[in-house]
């Protein structure tokens, strides 16, 4: 029997942040690596930090180790070598983030690959209504977590490059919303606009390191975030959620609503060597919503 041809992204090392919800865009991010043979730290907060950051609102411990085991399980199915290490890690928190990107050289002896997925998209209200405790926790977590990763990665990438090594990603979830306005959504905007920016002084700094930095907008995915804000939606509309969903569906051209496969799979196109040109860049993985 002949061997398994080598994934796209066999023998990368990748870090993949927000990863430890059940059904989230991090953990479809992470199956796809971990099936295109990539090893996975996977990373979320795993305990509640505050009343808006409770146990519905973030991966804990054990939700990580379920999404872990998931992830092995589809590098099994997919006869991949693939590995998983699981690390408890608040984005905010700078010693926590160069602590975590120092356990994933230890694990795997190398880093290959960042995506900045960690958000919050769970704050919903209008601006004139916002507390600063809300304003801070969407800015800290969208924001200051991809500075924060970016910068500890982005030094041990530079560490690699001089040694010989180069072929960096780094790859920012960012959002239609880093695009256009959303109503109730002004602080997740803000973030989001702002990461693209980030992303493209990112992309000039480190390019010469051999370090592509893009960033993936999509429009609305139904996780279990994205529930939420269908709910809100309704709410805010006078319908049901199942008219809300509907309702997305014609604005979207292609006639649906975006999956997490559709997001992951744009996050392995990046990660690989075909998109070794491509840097700086805010791709759009929407149906035609967003064509700017």
């Amino acid at each position: 029997m002949s061997a398994p041809l080598p994934g796209r992204l066999a023998g990368k090392v990748a870090l993949v942040t927000g990863a430890g919800r059940r059904g989230g865009l991090g953990a479809a991010i992470a199956r796809r690596f971990i099936e295109e043979g990539a090893d996975i730290v996977l990373t979320d907060l795993g305990r509640p930090a505050g009343p808006l950051l409770d146990g519905d609102n973030i991966g804990t411990l054990d939700e990580m180790h379920a999404v872990a085991q998931g992830l092995m399980a589809a590098a099994r199915a997919a006869d991949s070598p693939g590995r998983v290490h699981v690390s408890a890690c608040d984005v905010r928190d700078e010693a926590a983030v160069a602590k975590t990107v120092a356990e994933t050289v230890a694990a795997f002896g190398q880093i290959d690959i960042l995506v900045n997925n960690a958000g919050v998209g769970f704050v919903m209200r209008p601006l004139i209504e916002l507390s600063m405790e809300e304003w801070n926790l969407v800015q800290e977590v969208n924001l200051r977590g991809p500075f924060l990763f970016t910068k500890y990665a982005g030094r041990r990438m530079v560490q690699q490059h001089e040694g010989g090594w180069s072929g960096g990603r780094i790859i920012n979830i960012a959002s239609k919303g880093a695009k256009s306005a959303i109503a109730d959504f002004g602080a997740y905007a803000a973030s989001k606009h702002g990461l693209l920016g980030l992303t493209r002084v990112a992309a000039l700094e480190l390019a010469r390191y051999g370090v592509t930095v893009n960033a993936v907008c999509p429009n609305h995915v139904t996780t279990g975030l994205g529930a939420r804000q269908n709910q809100h939606r309704g709410q805010r509309m006078g319908k049901t959620v199942d008219e809300v969903l509907a309702y997305r569906a014609t604005q979207v051209p292609l006639g649906r609503l975006g999956r997490p496969e559709d997001t992951a799979e744009a996050c392995v196109f990046l990660a690989s060597e075909a998109a070794s040109f491509i840097t700086g860049e805010a791709m759009n993985v929407s149906g035609g919503e967003e064509m700017r």
